[in-house]
């Protein structure tokens, strides 16, 4: 009898997947074009218009049929849904990759934890993670990770979070290998701030998400002494990281899995380890129905995308890259 009606229940699951799939008429893509265009702001030329009306077509139709089939994760349509996908990576990300493997097996750990490490644990709830930002069309995540990770370190420190200038960074670390809005490393970053003797606030430097001049008459109001390559590879490294603060990450993220990501434990082959986007690690957990662990990331798109800015990727099988090169400074 059960067995009858798993088949039965499985059997209109299948039916509503399909019925949720039956072509849209013009007129519905349209009605959510133009919601689209209201909610976000959006402005085109005429000759713009109809390609990314198109455009948007085709995203809507990837999150249908993704939202149709069973998954761990949902999509939806966001401020990005009329960008192509070579267009999203060019403008979204920003983590150039360069190989350090080198030096990151001489940048060992700076002290050992003594304690069990916490599996369950939000750095956010213990006040020292700024609001989420948006790096709009600049590629400087790497510039929004290293500032995610000093105000972490310097809250835990110190007991004072705050908001720290990505500007300076896009303007002034270009010696040690940034290029702005064109890319970076959270590293790099680190070693500015070192050299620089500290970074400046958010107010006294603003983002304007373009390069500009370096601005070299401001206070620093966070320092920091060096910085630590974790282990690459190791989520148990990543873990016992995490204890101390929040982490720089690099991931991949040039897929629509992370495009449209609204929602859920991310956990897709899609998504590999051709790193290419500068994040900051937060917290870990565990889901309450199904005991599945998870990593908690702090994105730099605006709080519109995903959970409120931020998203769950899936423990234990180095989702997206996570555990391959992260990073984290030293007060």
């Amino acid at each position: 009898m059960r067995r009858a009606l798993l088949i039965a229940a499985l059997a209109v699951c299948a039916i509503a997947a399909v019925a949720a799939l039956e072509p849209l008429a013009e007129n519905d893509y349209q009605n959510f074009f133009s919601g689209f265009v209201k909610k976000f702001g959006k402005k085109y030329t005429h000759d713009e218009f109809f390609p990314r009306y198109n455009i948007f077509k085709a995203n809507y139709n990837k999150i249908r049929a993704h939202n149709a089939k069973e998954s761990t994760f949902s999509m939806a349509v966001n401020e990005f849904a009329d960008m192509t996908f070579e267009e999203f990576h060019a403008k979204m990300t920003g983590y150039k990759r360069v190989d350090r493997s080198l030096l990151r097996a001489k940048n060992a750990p700076h002290k050992k934890l003594l304690a069990p490490m916490d599996a369950n644990i939000d750095w956010r709830q213990k006040n020292a993670v700024t609001p989420v930002k948006n790096q709009q069309q600049c590629g400087s995540c790497w510039a929004f990770s290293t500032t995610g990770a000093v105000e972490g370190a310097h809250a835990i420190a110190t007991g004072n979070l705050v908001s720290l200038s990505e500007q300076q960074l896009v303007d002034c670390s270009q010696a040690q290998g940034n290029m702005g809005c064109n890319g970076g490393l959270m590293d790099q970053g680190f070693q500015y701030i070192i050299s620089n003797k500290g970074i400046t606030s958010e107010s006294a430097y603003p983002y304007t998400a373009r390069d500009g001049s370096c601005k070299k008459n401001v206070t620093s109001v966070a320092t920091i002494s060096s910085f630590v390559d974790v282990q690459s590879g190791s989520e148990t490294a990543l873990m016992q990281a995490l204890q101390l603060g929040p982490v720089s990450i690099a991931i991949e993220a040039d897929q629509a899995c992370f495009q449209f990501y609204s929602g859920g434990i991310l956990s897709d082959p899609s998504c590999g380890t051709q790193l290419d986007h500068g994040v900051l690690l937060v917290g870990a957990g565990q889901d309450g129905s199904t005991g599945a662990g998870y990593w908690i990331v702090k994105n730099s798109w605006g709080s519109s995308w995903g959970e409120q800015g931020y998203i769950r990727l899936s423990r234990g099988n180095n989702e997206c890259g996570i555990a391959s090169e992260p990073s984290y400074p030293v007060v």
